[in-house]
């Protein structure tokens, strides 16, 4: 079955939005905001070469945010029968009128809606064609790549290709109404290994590796995507503890993501009119290496955060959060602006049933020069990280401390793996320290970076 979303498609959801503006106009609301979604999933995974979930699912939902005297009520619905519209409407006025005054909680002035819809070409409609059968092929074929590997690959977490397809719609009563459509698809796999290196405490190693795209023809191939899952799986074997000590730590880009993703979390409106964050008072100061420039750019052609408005109805722009290493940008949606007494950022998201709030795009580090092996090379000795687990963070201290695995770096080369440790830092010294950004950009996700060094560290093992 096809999934295929047109333009028709998005029109229609369109139009569904304004009329449901006009609804809330009719049942005595003072503004609305209204947000369509249509979308559908496709989720198949094999395990062991048999099948183990075919799922498909689509929806349609309403997210209405209505406005009474200073007061404001959030609902969603699923029914868009128009009785039952008429219904949801009234209801939800009436539970405006309930709720507590906000002198911030109202809808953007007029002068910051957007005034058009850029298209990003963020639709592929191959993508909408893949059937289930396709893509059990495209598992099998993976899952066989990872388990043919080595002879060491015996067992697997299995295989799993997804896709994803809608459109999105928004209309406000300050005079905004547009929408848009999206693809996404991703290819998975996670082999295991058996490690018998201590044989009085055999264990199980995992490891995957990932391909994801709005558009089809890019994915990678579904064999080269199992064969380096197996491959870093394989390469786990063996993992020992290193001594506690301080030493550089370089992030491969599947981990510095999330260091990265980290930034935000302190640079955004919320968190700064709430006080939970170390940053707060520090704009226009080095807050990190000079090396180091964060944009978030929802304008990439393709790219899988990209999107033309954002969820105030505000047009989305380019945003440097952090540039040369000082601080530029927070990251706001209207509501956090108001609370800080500046504009929005046109960064809002929000989901089908909540208010906006301050989200990213494609939050990107810039990539550096220099090849990773010769910044591994450059390093001499060190940890290289592949993966972390847990979560300590203390965004108002900054205190940073989490799980990792990986490999020890030893004349400039990767040695033996390594795992149950810890690397913490102050997160304000970790990015004052990243020493050299590597050119290996890696744009798969709506977070990116490139390899990066810190120059050190603790590393806390046996």
């Amino acid at each position: 079955m096809s999934a295929s979303v047109s333009e028709s498609v998005v029109t229609e959801l369109v139009e569904v939005a304004k009329s449901i503006v006009r609804l809330c106009e009719l049942a005595g609301a003072d503004a609305s905001e209204v947000l369509v979604k249509d979308g559908s999933e496709l989720t198949v995974k094999v395990r062991m070469g048999q099948p183990e979930l075919v799922q498909e699912a689509g929806s349609r939902a309403v997210g209405l945010r209505v406005f009474k005297h200073g007061r404001r009520a959030v609902t969603y619905t699923s029914d868009l029968r128009r009785h039952a519209l008429e219904s949801f409407v009234a209801e939800s006025v009436a539970l405006a009128a309930l709720a507590e005054p906000d002198e911030h909680g109202r809808l953007p002035d007029p002068d910051e809606l957007a005034r058009e819809v850029p298209d990003l070409d963020l639709y592929d409609d191959a993508v909408a064609g893949v059937d289930a059968a396709w893509a059990m092929k495209q598992c099998v074929a993976g899952e066989a790549a990872a388990r043919g590997f080595d002879p060491r690959v015996t067992n697997s977490e299995g295989a799993t290709w997804s896709r994803t397809v809608g459109a999105t719609a928004f209309a406000t009563s300050g005079g905004f109404a547009g929408g848009f459509r999206g693809s996404y698809a991703s290819f998975y796999v996670e082999p295991l290994c058996d490690d018998g290196s201590d044989p009085a405490n055999p264990k199980k190693r995992n490891g995957y590796w990932w391909t994801a795209d709005r558009f089809l023809a890019r994915l990678d191939d579904p064999e080269a995507v199992g064969r380096e899952a197996a491959r870093r799986t394989v390469a786990t074997l063996g993992s020992r503890k290193i001594p506690t000590q301080e030493c550089a730590v370089v992030f491969d880009p599947e981990v510095g993501r999330s260091i990265v993703g980290t930034v935000f979390s302190v640079a955004n409106g919320s968190s700064f009119w709430r006080k939970s964050t170390y940053l707060l008072d520090r704009e226009g100061t080095a807050v990190a290496s000079p090396l180091v420039t964060i944009t978030d750019d929802p304008h990439l052609p393709r790219a899988p955060g990209s999107r033309p408005f954002d969820g105030d109805g505000l047009p989305t722009r380019k945003n440097v959060l952090v540039r040369d290493g000082v601080l530029e940008t927070v990251l706001c949606d209207v509501y956090s602006a108001r609370k800080l007494g500046r504009r929005s950022t046109g960064s809002a998201g929000r989901g089908i049933g909540g208010n906006p709030g301050p989200t990213t795009s494609n939050l990107i580090l810039a990539a550096g020069t220099g090849t990773r092996a010769a910044l591994l090379a450059d390093t001499g000795r060190g940890l290289y990280v592949t993966s972390m687990m847990g979560f300590g963070f203390n965004p108002v201290t900054g205190d940073f401390s989490r799980g990792a695995q990986g490999f020890w770096i030893e004349a400039g080369e990767l040695t033996f793996p390594v795992s149950e440790i810890t690397v913490s830092c102050n997160f304000d010294d970790l990015l004052k320290r990243i020493d050299r950004v590597a050119e290996d950009l890696d744009l798969r996700s709506s977070t990116a970076c490139a390899t990066f060094r810190v120059s050190h560290m603790t590393v806390a093992g046996t």
